[in-house]
């Protein structure tokens, strides 16, 4: 006895000093394909592996029951009990061999099957005494559920499918999980002769391969005679149905930027972006040869990506598919107005109701000219944005300063690219004169939705990035509201009406040459933004945002729940008399000399936060300091006027509550400072 316990010590230490030495060659388990899904977690785009084949990462409870069952009864029906070998099956192979004289059966475990997978070899004695030795060790080192995994994300299906998710998404087009009996009973026996027998090229001997695997169901009680009779009337698939492919400049992106991942998820609504995949198909067609789009489609609540569409086809070399162009820098023509009157408004240089002369203006040695080359005479500031017209937001834009708007921008996360020999922007910023992406465009639109926050939009679930003030809510939401009054394109309007979903703040624009033509809708809940050009550049003429943007952009909303959220609320009726004068841009016979000095505000200054709350939450009373500027001073909180101080240069104020104001002072003149506070 004392011999044989030292004989099995020596082997088992043998074997643990083998198994050290030579582990389970594991690469293929960490090649697998890469899946990119939606916020749902199902598939919307499936890259791939190193070795070119489609193979996704399976276990037990990725697939039917029943599909575990039918695979183990035909299979490996000792599975849970046997060590990796199977003596009884070894015993009945030898046999059945010796007696047919010739190999009619084998013995092969679902285990030794995986050591296979995992070292692919010649089949030969050799070889099958290595496998052997392997699934021990296969058993040794993972428990009965891991091993079955490994089984069901090699299994071969034949050509480039590998495992069992991705041979029910080319054979279905449905996840594992939704299989029937029939279709189970195929996916067991494909692997048995995965070339020999693929469906889609010799249907008849699959057909064969699965009516065998639903007899041996039968004999096993696991199916009944009528569900077996059933299973074999459906027919095998003929065609090899193609891998999910959406969102292909987003789901190359983000796996970019997670490599290791088998599967990354987006905050992408797959539904929703199938729908605007076939929209932009559709739509394509309408234009250009060589035209392409992009949208992009954004909750404002959670500043998630919904859907996002970088080219209406990205295998279409024709429209320069692969181009993501949410991504490329294009002139946005006049879709940056809105931004430049929201700092208008907080800088106190307009009011909604400000008069505004648009005639024919020099700026320097440039004149801007409106998109139908006319002028309209004397309106309001909301009628000029409202109208997109040009000289009066390059007469804003020349109050709030390029240099400030642009800066601005740049701290909300959007960068404006100047033109080529140019390295600070100038007025004709206000018209296109400075390029941008979709992407940072639907950034900064979104932001009007959230009380003039902007913050970086997220396409993966918990991105986050810090929050910006570009505008104050009340700004924003003056903006929003004057945009809410924008005609929609020709042929919306009874779309609109009956679409029930609130109206939609709406800005277009057109670059210099009708090269691009942008959109961008706002309700409370979205923000929708489109762009519409050649991606190379050539101008496409009669082609504009108004006409061409636009219309899409509503079949967009059309897409979206009913449910947009509440209107902006209403446009100031009110403004200081100050604000009510005529907008010029400049003052003729007026020096620089002759002026005083701007107004600035001295108390509070900037990002300041300050103790202003008593122990019941009432605002206690501060002291706003200014210095500058010519009588009287008009005092802004958010936009809104609460004094006006004659001939002091000081005013008293006492805070509503908690939270961030924009305090503004004005002159007589129209110059202002502001600051923005943090109210606790």
């Amino acid at each position: 006895m004392t011999g044989v316990a030292a004989g099995a010590v020596a082997l088992a230490g043998t074997a643990l000093t083998l198994d050290a030495l030579f582990p389970p060659p594991l690469a293929r388990l960490g090649d697998l394909s890469v899946t990119v899904a939606d916020r749902g977690g199902q598939p919307l785009r499936v890259f791939t592996n190193r070795d070119g084949a489609w193979r996704l990462p399976a276990d037990a409870s990725a697939v039917a029951p029943l599909f575990v069952d039918l695979l183990l009864s035909y299979e490996d029906r000792r599975f849970e009990s046997h060590p990796g070998v199977d003596p009884l099956a070894v015993l009945r192979a030898v046999g059945q061999n010796l007696g047919a004289g010739r190999v009619v059966s084998g013995a092969s475990t679902l285990t030794m099957q995986v050591a296979r997978l995992l070292e692919p070899r010649p089949r030969t004695l050799s070889a099958k005494l290595i496998e052997a030795a392997r699934a021990a060790q296969l058993e040794w080192r993972y428990d009965k559920r891991a091993i079955l995994g490994m089984y069901l994300t090699l299994a071969p299906y034949g050509g480039n499918v590998e495992g069992i998710r991705a041979a029910a998404l080319t054979l279905f087009g449905k996840p594992p999980t939704e299989l029937d009996a029939a279709e189970a009973a195929l996916l067991v026996a494909l692997p048995q002769a995965p070339s020999r027998l693929r469906a889609d090229r010799f249907p008849e001997r699959a057909r064969a391969a699965r009516d065998k695997v639903l007899d041996r169901a039968l004999e096993a009680g696991l199916l009944s005679a009528k569900a077996v009779a059933e299973a074999k009337t459906e027919p095998v698939p003929s065609v090899r149905q193609p891998l999910p492919a959406s969102a292909p400049h987003l789901a190359a992106s983000v796996r970019a930027r997670r490599p290791g991942e088998a599967l990354v998820t987006t905050t992408l609504d797959g539904g929703l972006q199938r729908a605007v995949e076939a929209l932009a198909r559709r739509e394509a067609e309408t234009l250009h040869e060589r035209a392409g789009l992009a949208v992009l489609v954004v909750d404002n609540r959670t500043r998630s990506v919904l859907a996002y569409l970088g080219s209406s086809d990205a295998l279409d070399e024709r429209r320069l598919g692969p181009i993501d162009m949410v991504r490329a820098v294009r002139s946005p023509g006049s879709a940056l107005k809105p931004f430049i009157y929201g700092l208008g408004f907080d800088d106190g240089v307009v009011h909604p109701l400000t008069q505004v002369s648009d005639v024919s203006t020099r700026f320097g040695d440039w004149a801007p000219r409106n998109f139908d080359r006319a002028f309209n005479g004397d309106l309001t500031i909301q009628e000029a944005l409202q109208r997109s017209l040009n000289v009066p937001a390059v007469m804003v834009l020349d109050q709030v300063g390029p240099l400030r708007f642009a800066d601005a921008l740049r701290r909300a996360g959007a960068r404006l690219v100047m033109p080529a020999g140019s390295t600070t922007p100038g007025l004709p910023v206000a018209l296109g004169g400075a390029s941008i992406n979709l992407w940072d465009m639907a950034t900064l639109y979104a932001g009007l939705a959230r009380g003039g926050v902007v913050a970086p939009l997220r396409a993966v679930p918990g991105a986050e990035g810090a929050e910006t003030r570009l505008l104050s809510a009340s700004a924003a939401q003056q903006v929003r509201a004057i945009l809410e009054g924008t005609p929609p394109p020709p042929g919306t309007v009874q779309a609109q009406e009956l679409r029930a979903g609130g109206p939609i703040a709406l800005k277009t624009g057109t670059s210099y040459g009708f090269r691009d033509a942008w959109a961008f809708g706002v309700t409370e809940r979205y923000t929708v933004g489109v762009w519409v050009g050649r991606p190379d550049g050539t101008p496409s003429p009669d082609r504009y945002g108004r006409n061409t943007a636009a219309p899409l952009l509503f079949q967009v909303y059309d897409l979206l729940p009913r449910d947009h959220g509440r209107p902006a609320g209403p446009i100031l009726s009110e403004a200081p008399p100050e604000l009510l004068r005529r907008l010029h841009a400049g003052e003729p016979g007026v020096t620089a000399a002759q002026k005083p000095d701007r107004p600035r505000l001295l108390f509070p200054g900037g990002d300041m936060e300050l103790e202003a709350l008593g122990p019941d939450g009432r605002g206690e009373p501060l002291t706003l300091l200014a210095t500058g500027g010519r009588r009287p001073l008009s005092w802004l909180i958010d936009g809104r006027r609460i004094a006006l101080s004659p001939i002091g240069r000081e005013v008293v104020w006492r805070p509503e509550g908690p939270g961030p104001v924009r305090i503004t002072v004005l002159d007589a003149d129209g110059r202002s400072d502001s600051a923005t506070v943090d109210i606790r």
